[in-house]
């Protein structure tokens, strides 16, 4: 009788998506050091206290003058032409002032526009970074660029980077999550992917516009076996897997996909209840508020309660902050989607005792021009009440543990348009997210085609007046 193959055996075994147990199935039968978990808990270069991330995206690029640099002198150019002027991907003209006001808040009176008035209640605990800039005015590259730290090639994400380095603190849910509603961000899975990195440490994509949890994880449960039928099924899968990998060594595929199903085996067991929204009181959902990008954000602070170490919410499929028309109804909405979901995610980290040990950043892959976009074919639909693409100048916020609240580091000249004060690379912010969760970003590195690869390639600096 000729045996089966292994995946003929996978094929027959009449089983839910993730039952095929290896490494911690071999470590329990005493056949495997425990230690072979690629995803087990690491210690960074030196010691440090953020020990999580949440990386809120708003991709399409939020007007870094409407939200968190204000510019009043753009007031006084209101339809005129600025007095400086930088190469913009297309036709603009006269200056545009914020139809929104800004307010002083907190104890240290870091102004706000109106538009995130609940985040402003917490600006004691943001550190604005005001200086931003990055590579080119387009979305695809300016994505790679904020999520991958290269706009061109395939690297590994942030995300990627951080489960590398860490590991997580939970082995029954993935290391790394990436939810958005409603479908994938532009460039999809690219946005977390793992590069040249092993590709358990990929992120795993949720939609999170699915309320049933069985939605939202694809075969959570297997619908055909019982639990003893699978324990069973498992322990002869964890041989068949041990002799083929034998002659297969150092595969990093086939590792990755033994590794994925037996961790999707493992959220049988606690994903349900992790995504389970119906778990948390009324008062703290209403402090959430509705919608989608709201219950990401409440999922996300579920996640990195549990264990998880880096969780990413993209704010809706395509690039919703993309105001090319329309700028003060669609940024007004956009804001009022997230605005007390944020305030409530540091409001509800703090009673958890988790804010201090996580990392919260929020803005998007750049900002937007401080003058008018002109009507062009195929752009902004012949209206003149929006901004176009800016990556010389924007803003990105940090929270959390290390860092330094209350404050606005670097700035962008009087208009808004490019940084002029402490500048802030991409591979900056980079490098000072690395940092903080404990890693020196020029010793991080990973060996691939012969060359020592970082996040930060060949460059970046640690934004000291970030830290705290």
């Amino acid at each position: 009788m000729t045996p089966m193959t292994r995946r003929q055996m996978l094929a027959r075994c009449g089983m839910g998506m993730g039952l095929v147990g290896l490494a911690p199935l071999l470590a329990d039968a005493g056949d495997a050091p425990a230690d072979t978990n690629p995803l087990a808990p690491k210690a960074p270069h030196f010691p440090a206290k953020v020990r999580r991330v949440i990386h809120l995206f708003a991709n399409g690029g939020p007007s870094q003058v409407d939200t968190f640099d204000p510019k009043p002198a753009l007031a006084r150019y209101a339809g005129k032409s600025l007095p400086n002027s930088l190469k913009t991907e297309r036709r603009t003209g006269a200056a545009f002032p914020s139809p929104f006001k800004f307010h002083k808040s907190g104890q240290s009176g870091l102004e706000v526009s109106e538009i995130f008035s609940h985040t402003a209640k917490h600006v004691d605990d943001i550190c604005v970074i005001r200086s931003m800039h990055a590579e080119v005015p387009n979305h695809e590259p300016s994505f790679l660029l904020m999520n991958t730290g290269e706009s061109r090639l395939i690297r590994p994400s942030v995300g990627s980077w951080v489960t590398y380095g860490l590991g997580t603190e939970n082995q029954n849910l993935p290391g790394y999550i990436a939810l958005c509603p409603n479908g994938m961000p532009l460039l999809e899975s690219q946005n977390w992917q793992a590069g040249f990195l092993p590709g358990v440490f990929q992120g795993t994509y949720v939609d999170t516009k699915h309320r049933d949890v069985e939605k939202l994880v694809e075969h959570v449960r297997s619908r055909t076996t019982g639990p003893a039928d699978q324990r069973k099924q498992l322990d002869l899968l964890a041989k068949l897997n041990a002799m083929h990998r034998q002659d297969r060594p150092g595969d990093p595929q086939l590792e990755a996909r033994i590794r994925s199903f037996e961790l999707a085996y493992r959220m049988q067991t606690e994903a349900a209840e992790a995504f389970d929204l119906s778990r948390e009181p009324k008062r703290v959902l209403d402090a959430y508020g509705p919608g989608d990008p709201a219950r990401s954000i409440l999922l996300a602070r579920r996640l990195v309660e549990r264990g998880v170490r880096f969780v990413q919410v993209s704010h809706g499929p395509v690039q919703p902050w993309d105001s090319h028309d329309d700028l003060e109804v669609n940024h007004r909405r956009l804001a009022g989607e997230v605005d007390r979901a944020i305030a409530a995610l540091i409001t509800d980290l703090k009673r958890l005792g988790l804010f201090d040990s996580t990392l919260i950043i929020w803005g998007g892959e750049f900002g937007r021009t401080p003058v008018v976009e002109l009507p062009t074919p195929g752009s902004n639909a012949g209206k003149v009440n929006g901004r176009d693409h800016n990556h010389y100048g924007f803003s990105v916020w940090l929270a959390g543990g290390g860092v330094k609240g209350g404050q606005a580091v670097g700035a962008t000249d009087e208009f808004g348009f490019k940084a002029v004060e402490n500048p802030v690379h991409v591979h900056d912010l980079h490098a000072t997210i690395l940092h903080l969760l404990g890693f020196d970003h020029e010793r991080f590195t990973f060996r691939y085609a012969g060359r020592d690869f970082r996040l930060t390639d060949v460059h970046g600096r640690v934004v000291k007046e970030v830290l705290g």
